[in-house]
């Protein structure tokens, strides 16, 4: 009875310390939970620039004229002045990484009215009814914001006429060609669209106004024009950004 004891006690103490020890072999070999994984942070897309554009603008321009005197030929009468203007514009970009090139057409509706006298008291006018553009651009984006400058072709009109001492007139009219440079930067507001400003300048050179009046004759004055324009304008581009 003794040995039958003890051979069960053994056996119990031995079953005790087996399930004991596969107890913590299980703990032993069961991997520690993962991490918890944190969020991806959401990354808007960059803003792309490709697409073709409309839209109008308003802003100032500000014209230069220099007149030879109509009477002696020499010397000159300078005169200025600034004006309000509007219009509309409309082109296309294709964007390559950083670099946007692209083409601009423009057309602005101006009161810019420039006046003065000759040697002897003649009156002298010149109106530029309206100025358009056809530009190259280069420019630089950083996301939503575009830095650019602009060259190309400009057109003008001009209206130029003298009044003599006795209130009779003449006028020559024309549509001026030149050159344009200038250089604005652009915001991508939402979706498709935009807002800019920009100046340009747009250089004529000098054109022979020939007038007649009774009182003078046939008279010969060359007149130069330049005109500077700031506008701030709001384009809509098709495609997404």
């Amino acid at each position: 009875m003794a040995l039958r004891a003890l051979v069960g006690g053994l056996g119990l103490a031995v079953g005790t310390a087996f399930s004991v020890c596969s107890a913590d072999a299980a703990d032993l070999s069961r991997p520690p939970p993962p991490p918890p994984v944190a969020p991806i942070p959401y990354a808007p897309p960059v803003y792309n620039w490709t697409g073709i554009y409309f839209g109008g603008h308003l802003g100032a321009g500000y014209a230069g004229s220099s007149w030879s005197d109509p009477i002696t030929g020499a010397g000159s009468d300078s005169f200025n002045s600034w004006g309000f203007l509007g219009g509309v514009q409309a082109g296309g970009n294709i964007q390559f990484d950083r670099l946007v090139l692209g083409v601009e057409g423009d057309f602005s509706w101006t009161n810019i009215k420039n006046k003065g006298t000759d040697s002897i008291g003649d009156a002298l006018n010149t109106n530029v009814p309206w100025t358009s553009t056809v530009t190259g651009r280069v420019g630089a984006a950083f996301d939503r914001l575009l830095l650019y400058g602009k060259g190309g072709v400009a057109f003008a009109r001009d209206n130029s006429s003298i009044t003599d001492l006795m209130g009779a007139s003449s006028s020559v009219s024309m549509t001026r060609t030149g050159w344009t440079a200038g250089a604005g930067l652009e915001y991508a507001l939402s979706g498709n669209w935009s807002a800019k400003i920009e100046y340009d300048y747009l250089g004529f050179g000098s054109k022979a106004l020939n007038f007649d009046t009774p009182t003078l004759g046939p008279v010969t004055s060359n007149a130069s024009l330049n005109v500077q324009e700031i506008k701030a304008g709001i384009n809509f581009r098709f495609g997404g950004p």
